[in-house]
């Protein structure tokens, strides 16, 4: 049996069971027994890019909802049949113009209240970008920051936590020089 999920996106707190007694009703007249309705709560699957480019790290600043008009690392949701690494690297070409080397995993990130618009889990990872910088896609903008400056930037999600590990994973690997080198 194959699975398909619609999206139903309702208040939090909205209570569901009415939709759902009615659409089983529906596909049951309909359908017959041989399809079958079933409602969960569903997670959102990310990416997030530390991209290292010209000795800083790359922002975007978000065009939509949430956190219009902040700045953010550069991602976005991962395709049906796309693999995380795939869309990484899809993410960073549309909306930073750059194409990026995958360097490593960074982290997980997989707090329930990380995103406002539901429980959204995030692959994110380190990479190094070549090209022309410019912000496409959901990005209006793509701007490089210095090291410095990123701490003193408010950033939409929990991207402050994951620069910071970022950074300490950089440390860790000596690998500033390296990436210096890259540029």
């Amino acid at each position: 049996m194959e699975r398909y999920t619609f999206l139903v996106k309702v208040p939090k707190g909205y209570d569901i069971e009415e939709i759902s007694r009615e659409v089983r009703a529906f596909v049951e007249e309909h359908f017959g027994d041989e399809v079958e309705i079933t409602a969960h709560k569903c997670i959102g699957l990310t990416v997030d890019l530390v991209i290292v480019y010209n000795g800083g790290i790359v922002l975007i600043k978000r065009r939509n909802y949430p956190y219009k008009d902040h700045w953010a690392l550069p991602g976005g949701f991962v395709e049906y049949g796309e693999r995380v690494e795939d869309a990484a690297v899809r993410e960073a070409k549309e909306e930073t113009g750059l194409n990026v080397e995958l360097l490593g995993l960074v982290g997980v990130y997989s707090d329930p209240h990380r995103d406002p618009r539901g429980h959204t889990v995030t692959t994110a990872f380190l990479a190094v970008g070549r090209g022309e910088l410019k912000g496409g896609d959901d990005a209006k903008e793509a701007r490089v920051f210095t090291f410095q400056e990123l701490k003193e930037i408010p950033l939409a999600f929990d991207h402050a936590e994951i620069i910071n590990d970022a950074l300490k994973l950089l440390e860790e690997n000596n690998a500033k020089k390296l990436i210096s080198s890259l540029r």
